[in-house]
């Protein structure tokens, strides 16, 4: 697909990139639901997006965890890839064989739900060990297919995972299912979009750094707001790329 975007679509798309890498560092998921998104609205293609997407989290996750190997929960690693990798090999699928229209209407839908949980504060909490595994299969799908399940394999993470382990932890988990996704790609022939990725790495590097900070203080805060202000903006955004799509 052509990259012949407009100045102001690059402007946006800078800004945006410098957003994702804050909210991946800064609450350890969440970036590429709030990042794809927005990236829609700019130009309705999730194969040009995804591959930069996934690229930057195999960076940033490699230099946030690569050094903290002590301080993953690597039982509760292999326990959830178990459940996960046959359905995010079957998202991969659909993400692939799916017209891009539909996807994008998954990926807003999708997301939509997720900024309404955050903004009732009434998160996807895991009960039990059967509901776990249906949280593990579904966001493995929907990761497979979109790179925005991360809310729902997160849900699982908070109730077994240590809150000291927990952002390291699942780094870890966004490595693997990302290798997964990215060889997918290249073996399908998809453009990895290369040298697009290595040009916004330097505005995602900016908003990881600022999101580092960011995660120290609200571990010792409340993070509850915060989510609800990232809510109400990603409902919004996820309205109108909604209607803008269906009134194509």
């Amino acid at each position: 697909m052509s990259l012949d975007f407009s100045l102001h679509q690059w402007v946006a798309i800078v800004v945006i990139f410098a957003c994702t890498g804050f909210v991946r560092s800064g609450i350890g998921f969440g970036g590429a639901a709030i990042g794809l998104p927005l990236l829609l609205l700019v130009e309705n293609a999730p194969l040009v997006f995804l591959p930069v997407i996934g690229l930057h989290l195999l960076v940033f996750t490699t230099l946030t965890a690569g050094g903290r190997l002590e301080n993953i929960d690597w039982g509760f690693v292999r326990r959830s890839m178990g459940w996960m990798i046959v359905p995010k090999i079957l998202g991969v699928i659909g993400l692939l064989s799916l017209p891009t229209r539909w996807m994008v209407i998954f990926v807003f839908s999708i997301t939509a739900a997720y900024a309404v949980s955050w903004i009732a504060q009434r998160e996807i909490r895991s009960r039990s060990a059967w509901f776990d595994r249906v949280l593990l299969l579904i966001g493995g799908y929907v990761s497979g297919a979109s790179l925005v399940g991360a809310p729902l394999i997160a849900a699982v993470a908070i109730r077994e995972v240590e809150l000291r382990r927990y952002r390291d932890t699942l780094f870890v988990l966004w490595f693997l299912l990302v290798v997964i996704k990215m060889s997918a790609f290249a073996v399908a022939g998809v453009d990895l979009q290369v040298e697009m990725g290595l040009w916004l790495l330097a505005p995602a590097a900016v908003g990881h750094v600022i999101g580092l900070r960011f995660h120290e203080h609200m571990i010792s805060g409340n993070s509850a707001q915060v989510k609800r202000w990232l809510g109400s903006g990603l409902l919004l955004v996820s309205m109108a790329g909604l209607m803008q799509t269906l009134a194509q």
